[in-house]
């Protein structure tokens, strides 16, 4: 199993996740945080008493997926988050070595599939 982390463009947020969910992405954890320095996006920084730095608001976004499905995911990130300009982001690929589905108890690959809940039979 593979974790993405991309860090993009707030404007870009939601286009890339629209894009992930036609990708075959079930979910991901979408987070505002603050790019500090370097990793701040020009158009949105200010600076602030908290960091003595500029900082910008930026998405960080966080998948987790099969091996397999890593790159192409990382592709559809970069293609829809890309401006061409300066504080575009960054998209990082790491190895996650064990998954646990809290709910049932699934693990690894079988943890990260989404299963519709059975529905409730109506009392009567």
């Amino acid at each position: 199993m593979k974790e993405i982390k991309a860090y993009i463009r707030r404007e870009k947020a939601e286009y890339v996740i629209s894009a992930l969910e036609k990708a075959g992405v079930p979910g991901c954890t979408a987070v505002v945080v603050k790019g500090v320095g370097a990793a701040a996006v020009p158009e949105e920084e200010y600076l602030s008493i908290d960091y003595i730095e500029k900082v910008s608001p930026v998405t960080k976004l966080e998948i987790i997926c099969k091996d397999e499905d890593a790159l192409r995911l990382v592709d559809v990130i970069k293609e829809v988050a890309y401006s061409g300009r300066r504080g575009d982001g960054m998209i990082f690929v790491s190895d996650i070595n064990y998954a646990v589905k809290i709910r049932t108890g699934e693990i690894n690959d079988a943890a990260l599939v989404s299963r519709p809940e059975n529905k409730r039979k109506k009392k009567e």
